[in-house]
């Protein structure tokens, strides 16, 4: 009796152990982005991430002066993406693209992905969306 009522116990602070983990890894767009720094970059994908809890976009975006900044795009997770149509391979490196999003709070190369427009005029979202998500995004 007593045996199973340690195994319960500690099967009990496993699972909040790892809810506990889980919830101070995801953080809502507020606590990240700020909404009032937009970015709206022309830029070549480098690399597209189909991973949980939120795909990742590296783009190579050009500024005015001719210099290349690396970007980091966080975008929603896979399974919303899907149903918008996106699969793993629709950002296959070298596709030129135009990102909209919110930067990072930090100033960093970082931010939440909005809409992306593919060269021939065509725009799909690609940010998180429900409790937690940038501004303006819509629902699934």
């Amino acid at each position: 009796m007593l045996r199973q009522r340690l195994g319960m116990a500690a099967g009990a602070a496993i699972l909040l152990a790892g809810s506990a983990a889980t919830a101070v890894a995801h953080h809502s767009f507020s606590a990240e982005f700020d909404a009032s720094k937009p970015i709206n970059l022309d830029g070549v994908v480098v690399e597209f991430r189909w991973v949980n809890p939120h795909s990742l976009l590296i783009v190579d975006a050009e500024k005015e002066d001719g210099t290349v900044e690396r970007w980091e795009i966080l975008g929603g997770a896979p399974s919303p993406l899907l149903r918008r149509g996106w699969t793993k391979d629709s950002l296959p490196p070298g596709t030129r693209v135009t990102v909209s999003g919110s930067q990072a709070k930090d100033g960093s190369l970082r931010a939440s992905g909005g809409t992306i427009r593919f060269p021939d005029g065509t725009s799909m979202n690609f940010g998180s969306t429900g409790i937690g998500a940038a501004p303006g995004s819509e629902n699934d």
